[in-house]
């Protein structure tokens, strides 16, 4: 029986370090106040890309699914309170998405494993299950909109907006690379072999 622990024991490990609790609370004070700033890529015609979700990336990357499904679950419900609840009413299904996409961001990317294929894997699987799965089903039940025509709407828009999205992931996640191995203490020869990594 092999003694390595699973991908989930490994990132559960990493809650014991101070540097996984103090960065895993800056990058979801990150992508708060990137949300509530409304920070936004425009693209022609009338598409935008949020930039939020390369602060849960970073967060899958270097501490794994675990951990980044909790952030998830923070990122959700703080980000809630914050705004005010000028959302409406709170609805959890919206943080099972969060908690959907912490999941893929950690299976796909860690531990700091990264790659063209896996920026393309880990958006894709969040574009299809999140985006167009899960919240169409969850602006349905609260929207009272029929799925087909949420559907038609919410596909094109994530395929389109997926190349400019797994650009911006990749380049994102190399500078976060760059900048957790400058930190003091930190083990660059995980960032070093994640280039290497399919």
């Amino acid at each position: 029986m092999s003694k390595t622990p699973n991908i989930f024991v490994r990132s559960l490990q990493e809650l014991k370090s101070t540097r996984c609790l103090a960065l895993t609370a800056l990058l979801i004070a990150l992508n708060i106040a990137l949300e509530l700033m409304g920070l936004e890529i425009k693209l022609p015609p009338d598409l935008k890309i949020g930039v939020g979700f390369l602060a849960n990336a970073a967060v899958g990357m270097l501490f794994g699914p675990s951990v980044a499904m909790l952030a998830g679950v923070c990122t959700d419900l703080l980000g809630y309170m914050v705004s005010g609840m000028s959302m409406g009413m709170y609805f959890p299904g919206y943080t099972l998405t969060a908690i959907t996409a912490g999941l893929f961001w950690g299976l796909w990317l860690y531990p700091r494993r990264l790659s063209v294929w896996r920026a393309i894997g880990a958006k894709a699987c969040i574009n299809v299950f999140c985006n167009i799965g899960l919240n169409t089903l969850w602006l349905m039940v609260t929207g009272g909109k029929a799925m087909g025509a949420l559907l038609a709407l919410r596909i094109p828009k994530n395929l389109i907006l997926l190349p400019a999205e797994v650009v911006l992931l990749y380049f994102g996640m190399k500078i976060v690379l760059r900048l957790y191995a400058a930190l003091p203490g930190a083990s660059g020869g995980q960032c070093a072999a994640g280039k290497k990594t399919m």
